[in-house]
């Protein structure tokens, strides 16, 4: 069952990567949309017509929808009331033991159970803990609050979203087939290629999937060390095997491979198969390990005390101005212990006020480092060494 509402969807959390592509994604397909957010400034902004991040073809979508009257952004939670679908896509962190919080979403809930009604469509967009959809079940069940609950994962990449959200197939789950058809009439607004699975399968599938692109780029990071410590060029090597050979176009290149999700989501699937994931674990210690790799290998041809370093890119990936979890920052703090200075800077990052510019860096630093593959370091002209475990200049991958 429906209800009739001022908003055929509220997205919670909707200033977020995940959240804002998709509520603006809604909108541009004619739903009536709104978001509520704790960030005053981000909500600012989305009403205003500006992204509080970066994410490619989003702005004129942004500004399109709400020239059309179909979105709009509010931090006060009742907004809640007034949807017919709540979708909610909140932050699901794991804590300094690298324990997940599987009341993260629940606690959150709680705190607006008030603000939900009978016959709304409770949609879980972040990546939770195997369970935690039935726990949302029990909560609202026990609040007297008959709600259809389901599970769909988001599976977009940062600065894909505007493609991958119509392209990609989506997940839904529920518990029963009335919320399943439920949730893909609603995310059949984006893509006609839905797939159908119970709660508990599709929170493991998605953690599966993130812990499997984590597990590939730990492969391809600790093959580069083997052939890094005898000299050879990792990159050179996989370019070389892949080459009109499909069985091995996956092999991922070397690099950081940090972001929001994949540790994170390894560390979830750890603890939920009680800490015995040995594969997710040895992962951890390999990705998590370049950055101290990286400097030590540096020692033992430079006099690291002696010079300083520039770090060339503190997002987590590139072309994106987003830090979080980016091991670019663990890199500069055993720079900070090991070399004589530390500079870094970023072309797209604006919330690190310690950046220097790239003149500033190129004109006093002894070495540089790549730390996120921004395609403006792929030219860079310069006569300093470069750390390029990315090849991303094409000059090979040797430190």
């Amino acid at each position: 069952m429906s209800v009739t509402s001022g908003f055929d969807v509220v997205v919670v959390g909707g200033c977020g990567h995940v959240g804002l592509p998709l509520a603006i994604a809604f909108a541009d397909r004619g739903l009536r949309v709104g978001i509520y957010d704790l960030n005053a400034e981000a909500v600012k902004m989305v009403e205003s017509g500006q992204l509080p991040f970066q994410e490619p073809n989003a702005t004129e979508v942004l500004e399109r929808v709400l020239a059309a009257g179909r979105l709009s952004a509010t931090t006060d939670v009742s907004v809640i009331a007034d949807a017919d679908a709540v979708v909610v896509v909140i932050g699901t962190p794991v804590d300094e033991h690298l324990n997940p919080d599987p009341h993260a979403v629940t606690r959150s809930l709680r705190e607006a159970t008030q603000h939900f009604h009978d016959g709304q469509l409770l949609v879980l967009r972040s990546t939770v803990y195997p369970g935690v959809t039935a726990g949302v079940e029990r909560m609202f069940a026990e609040s007297g609050i008959a709600l259809d609950i389901a599970f769909c994962p988001e599976r977009i990449a940062e600065g894909k979203a505007m493609e991958e959200l119509f392209t990609l197939p989506q997940i839904v789950s529920g518990r029963t087939q009335q919320v399943r058809d439920r949730a893909a009439r609603l995310f059949g607004n984006l893509t006609e290629s839905i797939v159908e699975l119970e709660p508990e399968e599709a929170e493991l599938a998605k953690l599966f999937t993130n812990t499997w692109r984590y597990i590939k780029f730990a492969a391809a990071n600790q093959f580069y060390m083997m052939a890094n410590n005898n000299g050879l060029d990792f990159d050179r090597i996989r370019m070389a095997l892949a080459q009109d050979y499909p069985r091995a176009a996956d092999m991922p290149g070397a690099g950081f491979a940090a972001g929001p999700c994949l540790f994170k989501d390894t560390m979830q699937l750890a603890a939920f198969s009680d800490n015995s994931f040995v594969l997710g674990h040895s992962a951890m210690l390999v990705n998590e390990g370049l950055p101290l790799y990286l400097v030590s290998h540096l020692e033992k041809n430079h006099d690291l005390a002696q010079l300083k370093v520039g770090i060339l890119g503190m997002a987590f990936k590139g072309e994106s101005d987003d830090i979080r979890s980016s091991l670019s920052y663990k890199l500069k703090r055993i720079l900070e212990f090991r070399a004589k200075d530390v500079l870094t800077t970023d072309p797209y990052v604006t919330v690190d006020q310690s950046l220097s510019s790239m003149e500033q860096v190129l004109a006093e630093c002894d070495l540089l480092i790549i730390g996120a593959p921004h395609p403006e370091y792929r030219e860079l002209e310069t006569e300093l060494p470069v750390v390029d475990v990315w090849n991303l200049r094409g000059m090979g991958s040797v430190v």
